[in-house]
Formats: structure tokens, sequence, C-alpha cells
């Protein structure tokens, strides 16, 4: 009998025990996700947005669902910093999962000072840069502009020092390889991409916006297939040689599609908008990955990672860019 794939990913300095996390935003600070899934299980656990101070988030409504997707305009609600190291930390060292905080700011005095704190609890494996989230009133301006990416990501790696430093990237911008570089050039460990896509649902009766924001992210499985291009051309572009990681997210509801990103160049993926509809989606798709690399003879799940090769010549893929 063949043993089990090796399952295992590496993120700088740490090592994943499957590729699977839960991406930001979707399940809290993990005790609220505690009760449907055994965490320990997991390769790891993004929490939602934490900033310098608590956010009331935009006003409702906030969240409506769309043809194969969801729009969300949250605002990153979230209790503060403080409440977190206090009150959120104790309850993540009981989970036995990697614990990844997505961290937001309004500046980079506000990115780092909360970096800085995050960096000193054992408990946390790292902090995600969140530069990308689309519904705020400034949540883009880091996320694409290459120049002010680089400098955040300068400031706050020489404050984390102990976890591994995420950046995760926006897919709304005209080319997303310069932001990938800005991100590695600055010091990311890896990269974690896509955010969601700017999008907006109208009330035709009302001849309203459907989210009192206006517009909002749009996840789930209708942006799948932009997501997969967006990993496999940075990963071709810059990533594979630059050595750095990146974990796959959009879209993602079942181990399919979860190996379409690792061929495409992830070496891990993050869940997000699957959880609403099944909770246990993350321990489908660890159960199907390992099926899936045993009959395809792979010893490890790396062997698939960038393995997507060209439909005409056998040959590693280039993609089509027009």
């Amino acid at each position: 009998m063949n043993a089990a794939p090796d399952l295992s990913v590496q993120l700088g300095k740490v090592t994943l025990k499957n590729p699977v996390l839960t991406a930001s935003g979707t399940c809290g600070y993990a005790h609220e996700y505690s009760p449907f899934v055994d965490l320990s299980r997991l390769g790891g656990f993004t929490t939602k947005s934490v900033t310098a101070r608590p956010r009331p988030g935009n006003a409702p409504q906030r969240i409506v669902e769309t043809t194969g997707g969801m729009l969300n305009a949250i605002g990153l609600a979230n209790v503060g910093v403080d409440e977190f190291m206090a009150v959120k930390v104790p309850e993540i060292a009981t989970l036995g999962t990697h614990v990844f905080v997505n961290v937001a700011g309004h500046s980079i005095d506000d990115y780092v000072s909360v970096c800085r704190r995050v960096d000193t609890a054992p408990e946390l494996s790292g902090v995600e840069l969140n530069v990308s989230c689309p519904n705020v009133s400034d949540g883009l301006m880091f996320g694409t502009d290459p120049g002010l990416l680089r400098e955040l990501v300068g400031a706050v790696r020489a404050v984390v020092r102990n976890g591994v430093l995420i950046v995760k990237l926006s897919p709304n911008v005209t080319d997303i390889t310069h932001m990938a570089r800005a991100a590695i050039d600055g010091g990311a460990d890896a990269l974690s991409m896509v955010n969601t896509f700017i999008g907006m649902a109208i009330d035709i009766e009302k001849r309203r916006p459907v989210l009192a924001n206006n517009s909002g992210g749009l996840s789930g499985p209708a942006i799948k297939p932009l997501a997969v291009h967006l990993v496999h051309k940075v990963y071709r572009d810059i990533a594979r040689d630059a050595g750095i990681p990146i974990i796959g997210i959009g879209g993602i509801r079942a181990w399919e599609d979860a190996a379409e990103f690792l061929l495409a160049g992830a070496s891990a993926v993050s869940i997000g908008t699957a959880l609403y509809v099944d909770p246990t989606t993350p321990i489908r798709i660890i159960d199907g990955l390992a099926a899936y690399l045993t009959r395809q003879g792979c010893a490890s799940v790396g062997e698939i990672v960038g393995a997507i090769l060209s439909p005409r010549s056998g040959a590693s893929s280039t993609g089509a860019e027009g």
C-alpha cells in the first residue's frame, strides 16, 4: 500500500500540516467557527481584520447574494487590537492550528502599531496585511500604488520578526504583477490572492443600490476563473523565481477548485464564501486533495504546485494575455 501523500506546506518559517486555510472575514476570530469544525485539522485559520481602534463597519444592508456569488460591504467591523489581544488571543491558543491575523489600517503608523503588538503573541503565526479592501473609503490606497505598498510592507517587515508576513493583493488594479513585485521587494514572505472584485447590485423596484455602501466586494464561484488566472500570472512572472508562496483565494467550493489553484501556482488555498453554505467545506477539500494526489501518484502536494501544462505542447504554460 502506498504511503499517504505529504500535504504539508511551507509559508516562510511556518509549516502548515496541509494547504487549506480559512479566508479572512468569514469566520470572525475562530471561536465563532470552532463549534462546526475541528479547527486542528486545518492548515491554518485567518482572522477577520483587526485595526488599531474598534470599528462599527458600514451601515446595513451589508451583504447580498448575487448570481454565482456574494457582495459584501462590511467595512472592516472589528473589536480593535486592544480587545483582540486581551480576549481573542487566549481563545486562539486552544485551536491547535496556525492562526494568521488580518491587519488593516488607514496609515502606515496604524499598520505598524497593530503588527508590532500582534507579533509579540506566541499563539499567532503571522499577519496578513489587508491592503485590498474595497469596502472602506481608503481601503485600496496601499493596494493600488506599488510605491506606497513597498513602503508599507517594508515598515511592517521591520516590526514583524517572529511571525510570517503575508500580503493580500487586490485584483482591482491594471497589472497585479506590479503590486506583487512591490510586496516581495518590501519583504513579504507570502502573497494571498485575490481579494474581492468591486461590484454592485441594484434593487430595480426601489431604483437604489441594494448595499448601503452602493458597491461592495464580489466573492464566490463567479470570480474563480479570474482568480485562478491572476494566481498563475503572478506565479509564472514573479513568485516562482522569487521563491515566494501564494495562497490562492476565490470561489473555492470543492477539492477540484483547490487543485486548480495549486496547479496554477498556489502553494495553499483559503476558503471563504463556501463556508456560509457548508462550514465543513475545508475538511472535504483536505480529504479530496489527499485522494487526488494518491491517484496522481504524487508523494507530496508540492509536486502539483505550478504543474499546469500547455494544452498544445505539453510544456509549462505561458498563458494568454490578449
